[in-house]
């Protein structure tokens, strides 16, 4: 059997060769074709020591992310978006089935793989230019480089001029730049995002998804991002996987063909592109959602079963 892009149940009329076309802009100019990421079977669930009960998270994942592929993952709550960066990240090992970064498997953390999350993970203790630069620090290297290094995603993420600044002296927008430039600064050949502007007003939130958009285009790195908004997942992603209720599952995946230069808000809101796309993931979302409820109604017990 082919291996798609973006596997299981994968949208009817899809064929192997429309999946190759699936990633626009930075992928399609590299000519790239072995995944950087690729996952295969996978299969993950919790299980409670005290009970021995489990909850099944994911359930036969395939996917396979392009080097310099921005793809974002949306999905009912509780699919298992988070489980999966996790376990990408290294994070997780998962019960079964494998993650392979440039054909090797993950077996635990490691410097080719940043994450930010939705929390504002920075240390409270430092600066806003200690924080950028913690991990160089551990890394060793050398401080004129890491002063270089540090000056350079300042620069990037708007942050001139908050240097010398600690985070209880940033608002929720800055402390998420800080974040972010923080697992830039550190190189990794992956980036994985886990809802990090969840937590932010509106208007930040358009800036930073802006910035993000950039972000992917300046450094060209491999970007999987996990959100809730489907609105931000087509206004970012070059494709969308869309996850199944639980146990999540890989269902389709969207191409959403703008080009990443032409991302701006205020452009892309009344794009007919734009528009098609969020309304095709709005629906297979919803789809879910509603099965998700169904299964709720039909398993809970009737009035007359439960003991007062």
């Amino acid at each position: 059997m082919p291996r798609f892009a973006c596997s299981d149940r994968v949208a009817g009329q899809a064929s192997a060769a429309l999946l190759r076309l699936n990633v626009v802009g930075i992928v399609q100019q590299s000519g790239a074709h072995i995944p950087k990421i690729r996952i295969a079977g996978l299969r993950h669930e919790y299980r409670d020591r005290q009970t021995g009960a489990s909850v099944l998270a994911l359930d036969r994942v395939d996917l396979d992310v392009l080097p310099g592929e921005f793809l974002c993952v949306v999905g009912p709550s509780g699919c298992g978006k988070s489980t999966l960066l996790s376990i990408v990240a290294g994070l997780i090992l998962p019960r079964e089935g494998q993650v392979l970064l440039d054909g090797v498997r993950v077996q635990g953390p490691a410097a080719s793989r940043g994450m930010v999350f939705q929390e504002f993970a920075i240390l409270p203790w430092r600066t806003v230019e200690a924080n950028i630069g913690h991990g160089l620090e551990l890394r060793g290297t050398p401080k004129p480089e890491r002063a270089k290094v540090v000056s350079r995603f300042i620069d990037m993420m708007n942050l001139r001029g908050f240097e010398k600044k600690y985070p209880h002296e940033l608002s929720g927008g800055m402390k998420q730049r800080v974040a972010v430039a923080r697992t830039l600064a550190a190189d990794p050949e992956v980036m994985l995002m886990d809802e990090p502007f969840a937590s932010l007003d509106a208007q930040t939130r358009i800036t930073l998804e802006e910035e993000t958009v950039k972000i992917g285009l300046i450094t060209r790195k491999t970007i999987v991002f996990v959100t809730h908004s489907v609105e931000e997942a087509v206004f970012l992603g070059d494709r969308v996987a869309i996850f199944s209720r639980r146990p999540g599952r890989v269902k389709e995946c969207v191409q959403v063909p703008i080009p990443r230069e032409q991302r701006v808000w205020n452009d892309l809101v009344s794009d007919p592109r734009f528009i098609e796309a969020r309304d095709r993931v709005t629906r297979s979302v919803r789809e879910e959602v509603l099965a998700g409820g169904r299964d709720l109604d039909g398993a809970r017990p009737h009035s007359s079963n439960l003991r007062h």
